[in-house]
């Protein structure tokens, strides 16, 4: 993989973080360029950085990424250098969004129909998008396993036990795993054309509300559960919302419908800056 040169990209995209065998437990990362051309910035240690390497949504980091030849989706990129995720800027909400709302739904494209984005992942060009559903029918969720994987997670160890001698390990003091989700939500919508779709939500903000409603329930998960919707369908279907999108690596060329919810943009909804 040859390095890229230095590229400023606008963080977008935060998942919930997984289990790697090879990398730990990662967060993948997406945004776009000032050009409105998506970048997947994975395996990322989010938590492992210190506070002040941090990024938040909408900061602008700016880093060396090299191409992940592993990944064959056309937006992948590995940092070159972990410690040069570090946040240069950031975009905040005033105006109604104006600064967010014009790279992201004007600057960047935005989808309406589903069907192009498949063909899109079918070809293999194109695996991160801006998508406008046409209509929110609702927001569900689904038991999960509670616990990690355990063959997954000791081999996960396993594998750091024997890197430790190489590398920077005072991390290792603190670190400890994020609680794996009980339950995984997803939207029902339609698109412009009227397909009915269901895709799952994998944004970290969805699992730390989750987390954040449970200890205010005094752990009443029903009514946690309550408090994610009223926000993730009540609330957003207020504004003008999108979906950040994104393909699994796994199924991106071939399931009939690779694309999930890696993030959402509940813009608010002023019809003069729609105009903008």
């Amino acid at each position: 993989m040859t390095t890229t040169e230095n590229q400023r990209i606008l963080v977008t995209v935060k998942t919930y973080p997984t289990l790697s065998r090879t990398y730990g437990e990662t967060v993948c990362t997406a945004g776009i360029r000032e050009d409105g051309t998506w970048v997947r910035i994975y395996p990322v240690p989010f938590r492992r950085l210190n506070e002040s390497e941090q990024y938040r949504k909408y900061d602008w980091i700016e880093c060396r990424l090299v191409r992940r030849t592993a990944d064959p989706r056309p937006e992948s990129f590995s940092p070159a250098d972990q410690n040069e995720l570090t946040p240069v800027g950031h975009i905040d909400t005033s105006d109604k969004w104006r600064e967010r709302r014009r790279l992201l739904l004007h600057t960047a494209q935005v989808y309406d129909r589903l069907d192009r984005l498949i063909e899109g992942a079918k070809s293999n060009t194109l695996s991160l998008a801006v998508f406008k559903p046409t209509k929110v029918t609702d927001f569900i969720w689904e038991n999960e396993d509670r616990n990690w994987n355990q063959e997954k997670l000791h081999q996960m160890r396993a594998l750091h036990s024997q890197l430790a001698l190489f590398e920077d390990n005072s991390w290792r003091q603190t670190f400890q795993l994020i609680p794996k989700l009980p339950y995984s939500f997803s939207y029902r919508f339609e698109d412009s054309t009227g397909k009915r779709s269901e895709l799952q939500v994998l944004d970290w903000e969805a699992g730390a509300l989750y987390w954040n409603c449970l200890k205010s329930t005094e752990g009443d998960e029903d009514a946690a559960l309550a408090k994610v919707r009223n926000k993730y369908f009540d609330t957003f279907l207020k504004t003008d919302l999108h979906f950040f999108l994104g393909t699994t690596q796994q199924f991106h060329q071939v399931a009939p419908n690779p694309w999930v919810i890696v993030g959402v943009f509940p813009v608010p909804d002023d019809p003069q800056q729609r105009l903008f």
